[in-house]
């Protein structure tokens, strides 16, 4: 299959078209018209720094059905003793930037450039990305972001500066989701730490059938969904 260079026009060649590896086009640009349009497509975005901007769609696709979330007997008593407060949309911007940060600090490469951090920044002023927070007395130590389209939640990364702190962001996030009956969670690449909550790969064509269940299609960029605007400690541990 060959590799789509992406010019001015926004558009995306079939997703089905990606090579062996997912990588489906090279350029364009991260306008919010183009991102939306990729995540509407089962298209995102994954670079380093001094690459152009690569649009992957692998096959299988990483994801999470918010009804089959699965909690650990320790992370629920965590969420139980109420350690930490979780919010919704509170501190965007500090979110992305300790995503890219932390993994720096661990000699690791990040695909969050300056560029991506502000074109993020950017779809969360126009309500489409979000963030979710984790406070330890006040003080942000864990969270994630992602986009929100339709019924369906495209995480892009989360990260966390005390044991559990992102979890219990995720798990948070988790079950609103599931209150709201979104109908998957995009979590993209595998990893045992999305694997542990119950996460896992199914092909394209039904990530892509997912979406649309989702009601997200390229035809409904505008579809922002019901996403929650905050965390209800108390009922959150309770259910729990």
């Amino acid at each position: 299959m060959p590799v789509y260079q992406l010019i001015n026009e926004v558009i995306f060649p079939p997703p089905c078209h990606a090579e062996p590896d997912g990588l489906l086009a090279v350029g364009g640009d991260l306008s919010p018209e183009r991102l939306l349009l990729a995540y509407a497509s089962g298209v995102f975005p994954w670079y380093s720094d001094n690459d152009p901007i690569l649009w992957w769609s692998p096959d299988p696709r990483f994801i999470l059905y918010p009804n089959e979330l699965k909690v650990s007997r320790s992370l629920e008593k965590t969420i139980r003793k109420g350690k930490f407060e979780v919010t919704i949309d509170r501190d965007f911007d500090n979110v992305i930037t300790n995503c890219a940060q932390v993994r720096v600090k661990k000699g690791e490469g990040t695909w969050i450039t300056d560029d991506m951090r502000s074109a993020y920044c950017h779809l969360h002023e126009m309500g489409y990305a979000h963030s979710v927070e984790s406070w330890h007395n006040g003080i942000l130590v864990g969270g994630l972001y992602g986009v929100s389209l339709g019924r369906c939640f495209f995480g892009e990364s989360m990260f966390s500066l005390m044991t559990d702190a992102s979890k219990v962001a995720f798990v948070s996030l988790g079950k609103e989701l599931a209150k709201r009956d979104f109908e998957l969670i995009d979590c993209q690449m595998p990893s045992d730490h999305l694997i542990s909550f119950g996460a896992r790969g199914i092909g394209r064509d039904l990530f892509i059938k997912g979406l649309e269940k989702g009601g997200v299609n390229p035809a409904a960029l505008h579809n922002k969904g019901d996403f929650p605007v905050c965390i209800n400690d108390k009922k959150n541990n309770e259910d729990v």
